[in-house]
């Protein structure tokens, strides 16, 4: 008899609703678990091309006598795309295939793409001096992972609850450098002995297994695996998605016009300083003043990105669970600020080696931490009809804070040398402090409804009578 109700109910409903066996799967909205490790190993995906274009190809490039011109051209039209993603929102939230979800079609596409153009470039088989091959491939290549990025983090806004959304974080960033970590150090070695077809196949393989992956679930009861598999879109979803561009425009923009958004951006133009500058400064400082060659350097960061993504796994996710975002965000601010006054302080002793391994594991596994604590803010400013293209904006103002880092690394000479990087990112960083400890941004539903059940009368005033 329950079964036959429930047949009845999805049928009436459109279908989305369906039996008991239908319903039994890997379901996202069903399993905390399951969320967990898909936003998880979606990131150690995202992490695969990142290591291979952003670290593997340039070091590869420059031991084999590339100049640093022909270097840099690659890498700026590799890093490209990541400048534009924003655009990839406004697409996202308007079309898609609902009956498979909202994010589940331009996942797929997104991988899809990235193996295509790695086979291409397999084929292809560029060497160094092909500089201008190099950069397409680098471009088309992260093109497709920018969409993968933002679908996952729309994913994430979309199907994490908010209690989720701390631990969360901690995985998709944990497992963003334990991807970014892995396949440096493994396409790094595979080029230097089968040359660079064999490191662009075992990415495409790797990321052809997280295709499978994502054909295996589901986001909600009811829908599709694949688009000629049975099923229908969920009713949420239905009620969610906007048929028109002025719906998404302006819900987007009256959401980021929102003073809390407004204060929030500076906070994350902060942050995105100290990775900009910090980066830069990393192979400066043990090329000048320790002596170091690059392959030295990258076997130094590639560790330290993988202890940095364990911590995010773990302490991160925890912190943010106990502490709340804004208080976890402030402390390990205020770390990161003790980090860049010790570090100018002690400009004299920077040609010690234990002080500047001790650096490098610091910023990297401070700057991932910093951005699992406050990543759950920029959920919660999110409007959920808008999620992929509100959450990028936020993403690509922190970039900026990236890039404008890296240039002010540029003018490092006119303003004292080196040591003044520092200076520079501590600034921006204090700013980021300032705002979490003055302004007011939004909490976890538990602070309101505790707030709420000390009051008499709920939320409102008990009414005076004389």
């Amino acid at each position: 008899m329950w079964v036959a109700t429930n047949l009845r109910i999805g049928a009436d409903r459109g279908g989305w609703v369906a039996t008991t066996m239908q319903q039994s799967g890997l379901v996202l909205a069903q399993s905390r678990s399951l969320r967990l490790f898909t936003l998880f190993i979606l990131y150690v995906g995202q992490g695969l091309p990142i290591g291979l274009f952003w670290f593997a190809i340039p070091a590869w490039m420059a031991a084999n006598g590339a100049p640093a011109q022909d270097v840099g051209s690659v890498l700026a039209l590799t890093a490209l795309p990541w400048t534009l993603k924003f655009i990839n929102g406004f697409f996202m939230d308007r079309y898609t295939f609902l009956p498979m979800g909202r994010r589940r079609v331009w996942l797929l596409g997104a991988q899809g793409a990235m193996i295509a153009f790695l086979l291409a470039a397999m084929v292809i088989n560029p060497g160094v001096s092909d500089v201008a091959v190099l950069g397409g491939i680098g471009f088309a290549v992260n093109m497709a992972t920018t969409f993968q990025d933002v679908a996952v983090d729309g994913l994430a806004v979309d199907i994490m609850p908010e209690d989720e959304r701390a631990r969360g974080s901690g995985m998709m960033f944990g497992g963003q450098s334990i991807g970014i970590a892995s396949a440096t150090a493994l396409t790094g070695s595979v080029i230097g002995t089968y040359g660079a077809p064999a490191a662009f196949g075992i990415v495409a393989a790797l990321v052809a297994l997280l295709c499978l992956y994502i054909v295996l679930f589901k986001e909600r009861v009811g829908e599709r695996r694949l688009p000629w598999s049975e099923g229908a879109a969920h009713e949420r979803n239905l009620g969610l998605q906007a048929d028109s561009w002025w719906p998404i425009l302006k819900s987007t923009f009256s959401s980021l016009a929102k003073a809390q958004s407004i204060l929030w951006v500076p906070v994350l133009f902060g942050r995105g300083m100290l990775y900009g500058g910090m980066s830069g400064a990393t192979p400066l400082i043990g090329s000048n003043y320790l002596g170091w060659n690059e392959a030295e350097i990258s076997s130094l960061t590639a560790p330290a990105g993988i202890v940095a993504g364990i911590l995010c796994l773990t302490l991160g996710g925890w912190l943010g669970d106990r502490y709340g975002a804004k208080r976890t965000g402030i402390g390990w601010l205020l770390f990161q600020l003790a980090m860049v006054a010790t570090m100018y302080a002690l400009v004299p002793y920077w040609d010690d080696t234990r002080l500047f391994i001790a650096f490098v594991y610091c910023w990297i596994s401070l700057d991932m931490l910093l951005t699992v604590s406050i990543q759950p803010i920029s959920m919660r400013l999110c409007d959920t009809r808008v999620a992929a293209t509100q959450f990028t904006i936020y993403m690509a103002l922190s970039n900026f804070g990236i890039t404008f880092g890296a240039f002010m690394l540029s003018r490092i000479d006119s303003l004292g040398g080196l040591p003044s990087i520092f200076l520079v990112v501590g600034s921006g960083m204090l700013m980021a402090l300032i705002l979490l400890l003055t302004a007011r941004y939004p909490r976890r539903p538990e602070h309101y409804e505790a707030v709420a059940a000390k009051l008499a009368q709920g939320e409102s005033v008990s009414p005076r009578i004389d």
